[in-house]
């Protein structure tokens, strides 16, 4: 199988977070974005939506979405699990993982893609009244994440899921959108600082 990438971009970065903590390495090939190689006609024939990552498998399946990515991969390698264990932990896993991708990594994007002037190329076109109004609602998400730590280890409980995976790449990605981590959010200041910690973080 190979994993088509794109450097430090947010959803690529997932899957390789997922990867690094299953302690797996898989071929990649580097997909430029901001120089527009994910809409030459040959990645386009691998993902028609000219997005990143792509999974393609060995039978040239191809596999895209992170979380489509990463749950195949945790059935091949369920050890250590990622997307809970049981009824109830698998529920809340995926509720906070969506929660996380919807109201936090996916605002922090529309700032970076509306306001940034390296987006130019990727949003088209840019509307910087969207990238303001996006600002706050990384706020008011926050709020509601820091009273979620404050009761919890990690964002969907006592153990480290892929709910965490997405809020620490979309935590990371405020830093390039320019919006700073309010000091109040002292439960998300613990819980960013341990799992910055973790190996996997590097990816």
């Amino acid at each position: 199988m190979k994993l088509y990438d794109s450097g430090r971009a947010p959803n690529p970065r997932r899957v390789k977070i997922f990867l690094a903590e299953k302690g797996l390495s898989i071929p990649t090939e580097q997909v430029d974005m901001m120089a527009g190689a994910h809409r030459t006609p040959e990645y386009t024939a691998i993902n028609p939506l000219q997005r990143m990552p792509a999974l393609v498998l060995d039978d040239g399946t191809v596999i895209t979405e992170s979380v489509a990515i990463c749950r195949y991969l945790e059935a091949l390698h369920p050890q250590p699990p990622l997307f809970g264990t049981g009824a109830l932990e698998t529920a809340l896993v995926e509720m906070w993982n969506r929660r996380c991708e919807i109201n936090f990594l996916l605002v922090v994007a529309n700032v970076f893609r509306h306001l940034h002037p390296a987006a130019k190329t990727l949003e088209v076109p840019q509307v910087p009244a969207w990238g303001e109004a996006n600002k706050p609602r990384v706020l008011d998400f926050l709020r509601i994440f820091d009273d979620q730590l404050g009761k919890h280890r990690f964002a969907a409980g006592d153990t480290f899921s892929i709910a965490d995976i997405t809020a620490l790449v979309a935590a990371d990605f405020m830093k390039p959108a320019r919006i700073e981590m309010p000091a109040e959010f002292a439960n998300v200041r613990r819980w960013y600082a341990e799992v910055s910690a973790r190996p996997s973080a590097g990816a």
